[in-house]
């Protein structure tokens, strides 16, 4: 399946259906995100039910602590 993930495209298994497997995908399921799809920001309760599809368009926005 291809998407355009945070502005590029990239290719991902077909079994990397959610955005639950898609933030594991990328090792980003421990971590504070916010993640779009097609302009509609998710609940993260929604992670495991909300189904990608070819050429949607995902933005996984990521907090980082510093000072």
């Amino acid at each position: 399946m291809r998407i355009r993930l945070n502005g590029e495209q990239v290719d991902i298994p077909e079994e990397v259906n959610s955005v639950e497997k898609l933030l594991a995908h990328f090792k980003l399921e421990n971590r504070i995100a916010i993640v779009e799809i097609n302009e509609e920001i998710i609940k993260k309760e929604d992670y495991k039910t909300i189904k990608l599809a070819n050429g949607d368009v995902i933005e996984i926005v990521q907090f980082v602590g510093g000072g």
